[in-house]
């Protein structure tokens, strides 16, 4: 299956390291991140699942839910997760998906067969309230994710749901955004951002982050 932006979420139930999962039951209301891993007990996955459950404050400052997923086994999870807190000095506080028999995976399309056709890709997908897919990010097996960036993507997602602003390059909380082009209604523009804006081109109009 290939999933794009702004498709609905598949829902799945499978077990995991706690317990069976229904994703959306799972879910709920929140905001929820589903990221695959190649298999348990690899060095990139560990450290990865590590700085995960590090995030979990960060996580519940913006209503996200994480939630990962392996091919391998329940029992290999819970011997992983041991593993994962000891190097890792930290405690998992997520369930790990048992994918043995790759469903979840082909639901998906974290399993790519130029690269793998047994282990999943390192994907992972940020889904909002709506179980709308909002992003998808692939990397290949040997390059361990940046999770500053997927904290930085909700941000954005979340700050440009609520106001008609999008975020520029490299942008940051706290920092500038660009009013989008739909909107030139003046009077509108003077109530929605009432600090004003600055106009570098009729296209591109920057003004201090709404919230």
């Amino acid at each position: 299956m290939t999933l794009r932006l702004g498709d609905t979420a598949p829902n799945f139930q499978q077990e995991s390291s706690e317990g069976t999962i229904d994703f959306y039951d799972f879910l709920g209301d929140s905001w929820g991140i589903l990221f695959s891993h190649p298999a348990d007990y690899t060095p990139v996955c560990t450290t990865e699942l590590g700085y995960t459950a590090k995030l979990k404050d960060e996580f519940d400052k913006r209503g996200v839910k994480a939630i990962a997923l392996s091919v391998d086994d329940v029992k290999s999870h819970k011997g992983w997760i041991q593993d994962i807190n000891e190097t890792q000095n930290t405690t998992v506080n997520f369930p790990i998906i048992a994918d043995k028999d790759r469903k979840v995976s082909e639901l998906y399309g974290f399993i790519h067969p130029n690269a793998s056709e047994t282990l999943t890709v390192r994907s992972l997908v940020i889904i909002d309230p709506n179980k709308k897919v909002r992003l998808i990010i692939t990397y290949p097996a040997s390059t361990g994710r940046n999770f500053n960036e997927v904290l930085r993507v909700v941000d954005s997602l979340q700050l440009t749901d609520n106001h008609k602003v999008a975020t520029p390059a490299n942008w940051q909380q706290g920092e500038d955004v660009v009013i989008v082009p739909s909107l030139k209604d003046e009077e509108e523009i003077k109530q929605r951002f009432p600090k004003g804006y600055k106009a570098v081109k009729p296209y591109l109009r920057l003004t201090p982050q709404p919230e």
